[in-house]
């Protein structure tokens, strides 16, 4: 219960902040959205190019952990990653307050769990998604710090709504990451807790690396995959 109070407070915080208490819309917001979108970059600051792309990515990285907890979830995960492409922490924070752990979800010891043996499953599950995605953020950091410029960036932050919520953003799904990250260990038997704070405490990279190397989930390829809880 502690739990779902803390996401639902820090989900109400972040609307108040977001819309009553950061800086004004600038007249070219919508403008810089559709750039942003459409890859017209020329002109743009290299920071904010990297920063928006890598809110695509946290999104894909929640989508390779709640894809396979949504399973034995009563809520859709799907609605709320496809909403967090658009809305990012504004969608994902009510499914970290709805979703039960893993101790919620099991009633007796021993109990198990199946996962549907489906072509989403597997993506979420592979090694190659991980590796993807990590190239892709690689080279999208790696284009930020070479190209971008801070003293622009700040100062945008500052007089920006539509870049000061986006940062804000990122860091709010960086630190809420170890919400899904302590049932998905217990789903592949990982006991190290040192695993746990490293890939938490390391923002973006870390959840990153955990998806890369991760063992992978025992799929039984006729029906289900099984965990005991």
């Amino acid at each position: 219960m502690p739990r779902k109070v803390a996401f639902w407070l820090v989900w109400i915080g972040f609307i108040v902040y977001a819309f009553f208490l950061a800086p004004p819309d600038s007249p070219d917001t919508f403008k810089l959205i559709e750039n942003l979108s459409t890859g017209h970059w020329q002109g743009i600051n290299p920071l904010i190019v990297a920063l928006f792309n890598v809110m695509g990515i946290l999104p894909m990285i929640y989508g390779c952990f709640m894809f396979i907890d949504g399973i034995n979830q009563k809520i859709p995960a799907w609605l709320f990653v496809s909403a967090s492409f658009a809305v990012g922490a504004f969608a994902l924070l009510p499914y970290l307050a709805l979703r039960s752990p893993l101790s919620g979800i099991s009633q007796a010891p021993n109990q198990k769990i199946s996962y549907q043996n489906n072509t989403l499953v597997k993506i979420c599950d592979s090694h190659i998604t991980g590796v993807v995605l990590t190239l892709v953020t690689v080279s999208l950091i790696t284009y930020a710090f070479s190209a971008g410029e801070w003293s622009d960036f700040f100062q945008q932050w500052k007089s920006s709504r539509f870049i000061h919520v986006m940062s804000l953003d990122f860091c709010v799904l960086s630190l809420s990451i170890g919400a899904l990250l302590g049932d998905d260990m217990a789903r592949r038997g990982i006991k190290k807790s040192w695993i746990f704070w490293l890939t938490t405490l390391v923002p973006l990279f870390g959840p990153l690396i955990y998806l890369c190397w991760r063992p992978p989930l025992r799929i039984n390829h006729t029906k289900a995959v099984e965990i005991t809880l």
